[in-house]
């Protein structure tokens, strides 16, 4: 079924052309990620599909009856009172509902005739069943769930939202979102405010929803379990790309380099189709050839290459050589209006370590993090720098604290007024910050901006001990991949907390997890450090089952009999589980199958219409198209039933 359906769409911004006569098409359970440059135009595409805003041309269709969720970057007033019954009356029709049945109760109250008096209260009844049929079908304890999993105590669930902050805030509207059940999901950077176990909780949470949904993230592995879909805004417009991000940059680069082949064939045919125009054009015996020459080198229509777009470039000088022992955290106490953060902690930071501090918000990351760069002391305890450490500290709060009467140039030479012109012109361009841009006073730009302009500061005199809190926060996907890189190839230290499991994964050479005012340190990165939390917890599974039969054992008198029913128990449940996953098993080896067979296929049909000879002959185009567009269509079909199996054997191990 088709949910959303955008034809020939126009839109312009303050004479800016964001999008010329696009087509999108949004089926049910279609999951699509939206990748490219900031600015390219991913929030406006969400925010016309919801309806927000209007296109110059064109029209968005969307199916009668389809309800779409958003969530946008920058949340805006809406929910009130108290949390949790907030988000229950989010509920589309459940407010209305509550308001009639008050308005009928009031007026039972006042009826004075029989008649009447059953009328209206055949009226609550009805409206009684109807709330009844919301509740059965969005339950409170759903909500309570979906709460607890984005971080919310059961304590606060009675908060009045106006007294949360903004990314609470934020985290109440994704909480109504998820809890609504629309059949389109709209999410611009939905793990902007979340710390990494609520991402952890979302990310399980949205591959088990069945809706459709559209994805806008930064973390490249987020993105990446989600999607099966790729829109790409590029220079030349959107171009649309079957698989997950990874897919999509092999695909593209496969695309660049299938298309820059063909353009330079095109070129070349061109240049022969002229020489021979010179050559020929002055000679009666070949004035028709070089007048069919001519007509063919008007025809012949250059292929479009990859235009390049702006990213963020840049790496790290080499920095000085530190001690072995970079940062000394000694019997360490904090604590803020009597919640205490850190209790004796006591750690040591190696020469070439990058540490990820994790853990629920307000737990104390950001709070570490400042301490250690000397923004605030601790209570008690003792935090030093070793031989020869030079720190570098980027925290969100920085982008708050640049002038905003200096221009964006002028803010960064000052951190290397002895550097030339040029080379902070270089540092400022790497943040997309080009031509006039340098020349932006602080105070105009965006929060994002600012974010940039206070990484350019870090980057045009890095320290061997580098101190960053959340650096990813408002760069694009591409600029966050490109910031990974260089980080991976810098030669210090790195301390550093960030919701972008992307950049802990390939980053990390150890994880802190703050928990209950100390820290458990784990050698690895991230997703190895929750498959040891798994196998731990299966573990502890494992003896505590082995303790209740023995216990049972020991205190059952027919311990012979308990023993051969448990064994039979045991048997079954193998069977049952046998006889419940099988299928399932077999159903999505056969897909995986088909699944690259339907790739080989229409990558090989890929290669053949980029072929203008092929292209041009329609006997030849037209059943290679046909073929191309059936065997998209299989392939997306296919990759629905793959998830749909997967979501089916998840299902059916926990039920087993």
């Amino acid at each position: 079924m088709s949910l959303v359906t955008v034809l020939k769409v126009s839109l312009t911004f303050f004479e800016n052309q964001i999008f010329r006569e696009i087509g999108l098409q949004v089926e049910s359970g279609d999951r699509i990620g939206l990748v490219g440059p900031n600015g390219s135009g991913k929030t406006t595409l969400l925010r016309l599909l919801m309806g927000e805003i209007s296109p110059d041309s064109g029209e968005v269709r969307v199916a009668r009856e389809a309800r779409i969720g958003y969530l946008p970057q920058d949340i805006q007033e809406g929910l009130s009172g108290p949390l949790l019954q907030s988000v229950i009356d989010s509920i589309p029709g459940r407010v209305p509902l509550k308001n009639k049945l008050r308005k009928a109760a009031q007026s039972l109250k006042a009826a004075t005739e029989k008649q009447e008096q059953t009328r209206l209260a055949e009226k609550i009844a009805e409206i009684h069943h109807k709330i009844d049929g919301l509740e059965q079908q969005f339950p409170r304890h759903e909500a309570e769930k979906i709460f607890s999993g984005l971080g919310f105590k059961e304590t606060e669930f009675y908060r009045p939202i106006s007294s949360l902050s903004g990314g609470w805030k934020m985290r109440a509207a994704l909480a109504s979102l998820l809890y609504q059940k629309p059949d389109l999901l709209l999410l611009d950077e939905p793990t902007n405010n979340l710390d990494i176990p609520s991402v952890r909780w979302l990310e399980q949470f949205l591959v088990d929803f069945r809706g459709a949904m559209i994805l806008v993230s930064h973390d490249r592995d987020f993105l990446n379990r989600q999607i099966h879909r790729i829109v790409s805004f590029e220079p030349e417009g959107m171009i649309f790309y079957s698989g997950n991000y990874d897919f999509y940059l092999k695909a593209r680069e496969e695309r660049g380099k299938s298309l820059e082949a063909t353009a330079r064939k095109q070129e070349q045919k061109i240049k022969e189709a002229h020489k021979f125009i010179e050559r020929f054009r002055a000679k009666a015996s070949k004035a028709r050839q070089a007048q069919s020459k001519i007509k063919l080198a008007k025809k012949i229509r250059l292929v479009e290459t990859h235009r390049k777009e702006k990213t963020v470039h840049f790496s790290f000088p080499d920095v000085s050589r530190s001690g072995r022992d970079v940062l000394s955290i000694n019997g360490v106490s904090k604590g803020f209006d009597e919640k205490t953060l850190y209790e004796r902690l006591t750690r040591t930071v190696l020469k070439g370590e990058r540490i990820a501090v994790i853990g629920p918000n307000g737990c104390g990351k950001t709070t570490l993090l400042r301490m250690v760069a000397g923004e605030i002391k601790p209570d008690e305890g003792t935090i030093g720098l070793g031989h020869g450490v030079r720190m570098g500290y980027f925290a969100q709060h920085h982008s708050e604290m640049l002038d905003p009467q200096k221009t964006v140039i002028q803010e960064v030479y000052q951190v290397v007024p002895h550097a030339t012109i040029g080379f902070v012109r270089g540092a400022c361009s790497a943040f997309l910050f080009s031509g006039n841009d340098v020349d932006k006073a602080i105070g105009i730009l965006s929060g994002g901006e600012r974010a940039r302009v206070a990484l350019a500061k870090l980057l045009v005199k890095p320290g061997n001990f580098m101190v960053m809190d959340e650096p990813t926060n408002h760069l694009d996907i591409s600029s966050s991949e490109t910031l990974i890189d260089a980080l991976k190839d810098y030669n210090g230290t790195l301390l550093f907390v960030s919701h972008n499991q992307s950049f802990i994964n390939r980053l990390a050479t150890k994880i802190w997890d703050i928990r209950e005012g100390g820290i458990v340190e784990y050698p690895g990165n991230l997703d190895e450090y929750y498959d040891h939390l798994t196998r731990m917890e299966l573990e502890h599974d494992l003896v505590q089952d082995g303790l209740q039969d023995e216990n049972q054992v020991q205190s059952s008198p027919n311990t012979r009999k308990n023993r051969q029913e448990q064994k039979r128990k045991r048997a079954e449940k193998r069977r049952l589980t046998h006889n419940t996953l099988k299928p399932i098993l077999a159903e999505l080896e056969q897909l995986e199958g088909m699944i690259a067979e339907l790739e080989l296929r229409e990558k090989d049909l890929g290669k053949r219409l980029a072929d203008p000879k092929v292209f041009k002959d329609t006997k030849k185009s037209v059943p290679l198209i046909n073929e191309y567009n059936d065997v998209k269509k299989k392939l997306e079909s296919s990759l629905l039933k793959w998830e749909h199996c997967q979501g089916q054997l998840e299902t059916a191990g926990r039920d087993l």
